[in-house]
């Protein structure tokens, strides 16, 4: 299946979201060096010596990011309210892309500190999972997340994935061998999420 362009935007009511160019990597370092300490006891550790917001760091990525979005093995959003599209506030990712009788991937996300607590991981999650099963053709999206992170369980149950099980030491988390509740949503539980939703005014 032929990979959606790199021009792809999803809209939300209040978000745009949309793969990283290159132009983008001065916004993308500003947003991981201004959640540094956020993001550390969930993300895994870097290599010794290195920075993951470096120039460097942060070049490699975006180019990676859009390396697999062309190959159709990972599609990165960025996120940023439609007012300032410039200035993002988060990011969403579909990575692991799997075909063949799979058809599935790993829904992975965070926002910027300042931008919690206000249903916009939720909105953004809601138009990525529509293009998952949408133009993607995915059938599975897949979740883990640790149990001492409240905030994202509460995400995840909120757009309806669904408890599938409990992995013990399963990713290498700051260091640590971490447990994680394994979450996942098919595409039947989406459309009919979708069908039953109310009809906007």
């Amino acid at each position: 299946m032929q990979s959606p362009p790199l021009t792809t935007r999803l809209l939300t009511q209040r978000l745009v979201l949309r793969p990283p160019r290159t132009g983008d990597i001065g916004a993308v370092r500003r947003l991981l060096r201004d959640n540094q300490e956020h993001l550390r006891p969930w993300n895994p550790a870097s290599p010794a010596g290195e920075d993951p917001s470096s120039m460097t760091e942060v070049s490699n990525a975006v180019l990676r990011q859009r390396g697999e979005w062309k190959r159709g093995s990972g599609y990165v959003f960025m996120l940023s309210f439609r007012a300032s599209p410039g200035a993002f506030i988060g990011k969403i990712a579909l990575s692991g892309v799997m075909r063949g009788a799979m058809l599935g991937a790993h829904l992975g996300y965070w926002m910027d500190v300042s931008a919690q607590g206000q249903g916009l991981a939720t909105e953004g999650i809601g138009a990525v999972l529509d293009f998952a099963f949408g133009p993607l053709g995915l059938h599975r999206i897949q979740a883990a997340i640790m149990p001492k992170n409240p905030r994202s369980l509460h995400v995840i149950e909120k757009v309806g994935f669904r408890r599938e099980g409990y992995a013990e030491r399963y990713l290498r988390i700051a260091g640590l061998w971490e447990d994680h509740i394994i979450f996942a949503r098919t595409r039947e539980e989406h459309e009919v999420s979708r069908a039953d939703a109310p009809t906007p005014p």
